[in-house]
């Protein structure tokens, strides 16, 4: 999705200009069949809109300024948290008519990978993708809006915008297509989801690829991804983060291996990565526990390690 916009200070004054503003676009992540941008508009009301093309399935993620988004569907307002989005072959515009700039993040889908996640979800798609252009900034989108913002501005890597992109392209299928889907857990998921977990504890130093973590419990991507964050809390990729965290958090509190060594052996690719995932999951860096866990029973004051 060409455009749909990236960091900008907006502005209700109007600026004029002969010429449209092209936006800022920054590759985030690739996968197989995916793609996920940072995009920064600053086009005005003194902008002129042109019109573009869908070349594959997309969703903007609306996370500031506002915008006007047209096609022989109809118009929309868009507005921070809601979801932008366009059926592959579809053309478009996107106007600044009241204000300047918008920031959104873009995430494309090659057809034939958004009809399969159609299929693995339950979703009848029809000629369109989506029925609606629009997704409202409703309660439900909330916090993966907020996950994807905060991925954003962290250092967020590919398999996180993966899981990011495959919950977005789900939840714009049920809400785009005026389906919700509610469902209780079999048994044989739970037992499923079990295995996998396991799996996670014995080797949590391996790269535990989305795709691979599904085909292992024998579910589809869609189905493994609900069903695991509906029993543990958290997706895949989280859940394997915290685990990484609180074993780091353990070996820094009771062995002398260097840092460094810690982060690598716990799935960590360099010390970076691993000093802000240990401090935004902890409150304190790596060097900081270690050194306080050696003055007393609990780095964090108690009788025994604090883990949230």
């Amino acid at each position: 999705m060409a455009k749909i916009a990236v960091k900008f200070a907006p502005q209700a004054a109007p600026v004029p200009s002969r010429q449209s503003s092209l936006p800022s676009v920054r590759l985030l992540a690739r996968g197989k069949g995916w793609s996920v941008s940072d995009v920064i508009c600053t086009a005005g009301p003194g902008d002129h809109s042109f019109e573009e093309r869908h070349s594959r399935a997309s969703i903007g993620m609306v996370l500031e300024g506002t915008f006007q988004y047209r096609s022989a569907a109809g118009r929309e307002l868009m507005t921070p948290g809601s979801l932008l989005l366009g059926n592959p072959g579809q053309c478009y515009e996107c106007g600044h008519e009241h204000a300047r700039g918008d920031h959104c993040i873009a995430f494309d889908f090659d057809p034939e990978y958004f009809e399969t996640l159609a299929e693995e979800s339950g979703v009848h798609l029809g000629r369109k993708h989506f029925s609606a252009l629009r997704v409202p900034p409703v309660k439900e989108l909330s916090p993966l809006v907020a996950r994807a913002a905060a991925s954003l501005a962290g250092s967020a890597d590919i398999r996180n915008w993966e899981e990011i992109s495959l919950e977005l392209a789900l939840r714009a299928l049920e809400s785009g297509n005026g389906r919700d889907s509610k469902r209780g857990n079999s048994l044989a998921a739970e037992a499923r989801v079990t295995r996998i977990v396991r799996l996670m504890e014995t080797s949590p130093g391996l790269d535990h690829e989305l795709g691979a973590l599904a085909r292992e419990a024998r579910l589809s991507r869609y189905h493994f991804l609900r069903v695991f964050q509906q029993l543990t809390g958290l997706t895949p990729h989280r859940y394997l983060r915290r685990l990484r965290l609180r074993r780091a958090a353990t070996r820094l509190a009771v062995e002398p291996a260097q840092v460094l060594e810690i982060a690598l052996d716990s799935g960590f690719g360099d010390i970076s990565n691993f000093n802000h995932a240990f401090q935004a999951e902890f409150g304190l860096n790596p060097r900081t526990f270690r050194r306080n866990a050696m003055h007393q029973p609990s780095p964090f004051g108690g009788s025994e390690l604090a883990y949230r």
